[in-house]
Formats: structure tokens, sequence, C-alpha cells
């Protein structure tokens, strides 16, 4: 959330609201802007979402989808700044922060590199340690912050389809973006079943806590209904994470 034009984004995002329980808002790294950041804060206190930063690598050339060459003090200097940006924010509108979760290439790189993923913790123990970390199920992120005593959501994607049961599909290739009702819907009910199925036919066991919907996803608004509804109607509770 937070990360369109003002003119259009901000509505958009107010249409998804009402369907989800926790919001990633963009910290102006990737995407929109710090007052536009806040502007979206608001409209999540009025739905009663939580709240999760959304830190990315320094790149709105490519919409943090790729990853830079930057050395780690400064990528951790960027991270600090981020989460630090949204938290006081959050805080200065009445609330707490709930979660952080990393955005695009940094996300799967975190689900992927050790080294990355425990220089990560680091800033958000830094920072809060009792902030809720999301990322990739099945992860080398995941059993990072475990080791870390971090509380860690196990995220799945109800919009892109997985490569391997840790890693999903690059966006440069074919069939890695699900944006057909019927095809997002199939996916979620077998991720609540506890089963990735991936692009090549595999099966593997999952544990689903989270469903992200990415918000650029072609009919999002429409989805993020769609797939409240399908929810309920298997009686899966959409909570907060606690």
């Amino acid at each position: 959330m937070g990360e369109l034009h003002p003119e259009t984004g901000l509505n958009y995002d107010k249409q998804i609201m009402p369907y989800i329980s926790s919001c990633n808002i963009c910290c102006g790294y990737h995407s929109g802007s710090l007052e536009l950041s806040a502007q979206t804060i608001k409209i999540a206190n009025d739905f009663d979402v939580a709240i999760g930063a959304h830190p990315s690598y320094n790149d709105k050339k490519n919409f943090g989808r790729v990853t830079p060459n930057v050395d780690i003090d400064t990528l951790k200097n960027e991270i600090r700044e981020q989460v630090l940006s949204i938290k006081h924010k959050v805080e200065n509108s009445g609330r707490q922060l709930n979660h952080v979760k990393p955005h695009g290439a940094l996300y799967n790189d975190l689900a992927k590199d050790e080294q990355l993923s425990f220089s990560f913790i680091d800033i958000i123990k830094e920072i809060d340690p009792n902030l809720k970390i999301y990322g990739l199920a099945n992860s080398i992120f995941e059993k990072a912050c475990i080791s870390e005593n971090m509380k860690f959501v196990k995220e799945v994607f109800a919009d892109r389809r997985y490569e391997s049961k840790n890693q999903l599909r690059s966006r440069q290739k074919d069939g890695a973006l699900l944006h057909h009702k019927t095809d997002v819907l199939k996916q979620i009910t077998e991720l609540t079943s506890g089963t990735i199925i991936d692009f090549h036919g595999r099966a593997h066991k999952v544990e689903a806590q989270s469903i992200c919907l990415h918000s650029d996803t072609l009919g999002a608004v429409k989805l993020a209904k769609d797939i409240h509804e399908h929810l309920k109607s298997k009686g899966i509770a959409i909570l907060q994470t606690g």
C-alpha cells in the first residue's frame, strides 16, 4: 500500500482495506513518498487494519525488484531509516507498528541468503524486538528468524507461482503471475490445505499463516474481495497476527 500516485492510489488502497487484516506500507524507497505513506496509514487506521513497514532496496527506477550492488552497511542504514520512518508515523497516529515485511528483490534475497537475513534481523531487533517479521514460508529467512527468537509470520502468495517450495518464480519468466480468479482461488485452496504446487507440478508441504496479494496485480481490488469471500466460505478466519 502507499505505492501508487496520490490522486489514484489512496482511493485504490481504500477499496482493498475492507478485505484484509494487515497491510504493508511503502517506505518511499521503491515507490510513493513518506507523505503518501502517512495518508495510507490513516486509511489503514480507519479500517482497523494492522500496519507493517515495507522496506526495500533504494531503487525507484526498478520498483525495488532488481538486486542492486550495495554494500551491507549502506543497506542496513537504509533499512533502518525506512522502518523507523513508518514506525514513527504509525505511533504519531496513535497506534503501534505490527510488523515488517521486506519488498521485492530484498524479500527474495532474504529468502535464500542467511548472512543477509541475520543482518536484517539485527536491525529489526535493534528497533523493536517485539515486531513481527513477514517472510516466505519454508525459507532460510524463516529459519534465521526462528533461531533469533523473532516472531516470524509464514507467508504464502495468492498471485505468484512458485518455482520450488522456497522460491517464487521470477517475474521475468512466463507463468510467474496469477490474476485470474479461478487460478488464484485454486492456489489459495492448495496453500491453506498445506500444499504448494509449484510451476513444475511438484507438491511441497507448507504452513500458511498469511496470504499476500500485491496491490499492483491486475484486478487486485476484485481479487481481494474474491479471496476474502472464498476464505470465509471455507470457514477460515481472517485475523490479525498475534
